[in-house]
């Protein structure tokens, strides 16, 4: 019998995160915070999307680039320190005019050599596959039953993707681009991208990544796709909901939640999943399931399910179901799904 061939692990990778967008569709908490730092299940969007990355890399993150807007000094503090905590070294790039996906990555032209993801930090998802030395390119990719909505890509007979289509109005494929991205040949990825920029090759205003993908692909770079079993959206308020529904779900089965403090649950039931930060206290209440409470906030007398709720905020007599409310908000006597930002108050 001849021996399985072994897949041949890359030795270092760099990851680009495109997240300069203004986050609009989940206002108003991304008023005072970049959407890919609001947590979920108690760990920022981003946080977990590097954590999804490098689950599939097979290889030592070395470098990761955050492609920003004017987020601040102390934003720019925090994304570095993910990267440390991966053992990377982070770097922020700005792109401060939308000018599409093409020049968002391209703003992060210093990583673009050798091994690298490029991923947008408004997907989280889970797969069971490993990028190895083989893999010219992977395109992450989900089956959707609404194609016409996505961006999709083409195969031919050899699984092979040959082209990449927007929103098509006719049937084409099934399989939708996620937003994350592979290269072997990250030097390759930055002369396309350059060359759409010299020439201005826009589509709406904007210079859009799979221009460069074709590009690539016609002068022999073979890209396949890689099928996610979950695609987790943070676009807007419902979905971020959701999603951090699932990640609590995944993050019980992992046996990643961490403990509560007792002492701090003063006749209070809390029914898993949930995730409940440090300080956190609860008293009278009933919380979960598919629960997120932020750190040092207080939830007395309510009735909280499949909610998303920040760090320091005050919640009395509510029930809340599928809501979402941001830091230092104060929630007295409220019964709905609700959205509330940042220092917002709510008083029956």
């Amino acid at each position: 019998m001849a021996d399985l061939e072994v897949p041949v692990k890359l030795k270092t990778m760099n990851i680009i995160i495109p997240m300069a967008g203004r986050g609009s569709r989940l206002r108003p908490h991304t008023l005072s915070i970049p959407k890919p730092l609001i947590p979920v299940g108690g760990i920022p969007i981003v946080h977990r999307l590097v954590a999804d990355i490098a689950g599939i890399c097979g290889s030592a993150i070395k470098n990761i680039g955050f492609v920003t807007g004017d987020f601040g000094e102390s934003i720019e503090k925090e994304l570095c320190e993910i990267a440390r905590s991966f053992g990377a070294q982070g770097h922020i790039f700005h792109q401060l005019d939308p000018l599409g996906t093409g020049h968002a990555v391209l703003c992060g032209a210093p990583l673009l050599e050798g091994p690298v993801v490029v991923a947008f930090a408004d997907t989280l998802f889970r797969a069971d596959f490993t990028i190895n030395d083989e893999d010219d390119g992977i395109l992450w990719v989900k089956k959707i039953p609404n194609p016409e909505q996505f961006g999709v890509i083409k195969m031919n007979e050899r699984n092979e993707i040959i082209d990449y289509i927007e929103k098509p109005q006719t049937y084409i494929s099934d399989l939708a681009m996620i937003g994350v991205y592979y290269f072997k040949d990250g030097g390759a990825l930055r002369q396309e991208l350059t060359y759409l920029i010299e020439h201005n090759i826009i589509k709406s205003g904007e210079y859009q990544l799979p221009d460069a993908l074709r590009r690539l692909t016609e002068k022999g770079t073979r890209f396949k796709p890689g099928e996610v079993s979950e695609w987790l959206d943070c676009g807007n308020k419902a979905v971020t909901v959701e999603t951090n529904a699932k990640v609590l779900e995944f993050d019980l089965l992992d046996n990643k939640i961490p403990p509560v403090n007792s002492d701090n649950i003063i006749n209070s039931v809390i029914i898993p999943p949930c995730f409940i930060g440090e300080g956190v206290k609860i008293v009278d209440s009933v919380i979960g399931p598919n629960t997120s409470v932020g750190s040092r906030t207080t939830i007395s007398n309510a009735r909280i399910v499949n909610c998303l709720i920040q760090q320091d905020s005050v919640i009395d007599g509510a029930y809340l179901n599928g809501s979402m409310i941001g830091s230092h908000a104060k929630i007295i006597k409220k019964a709905q799904d609700t959205s509330f930002g940042d220092y917002s108050e709510w008083h029956a």
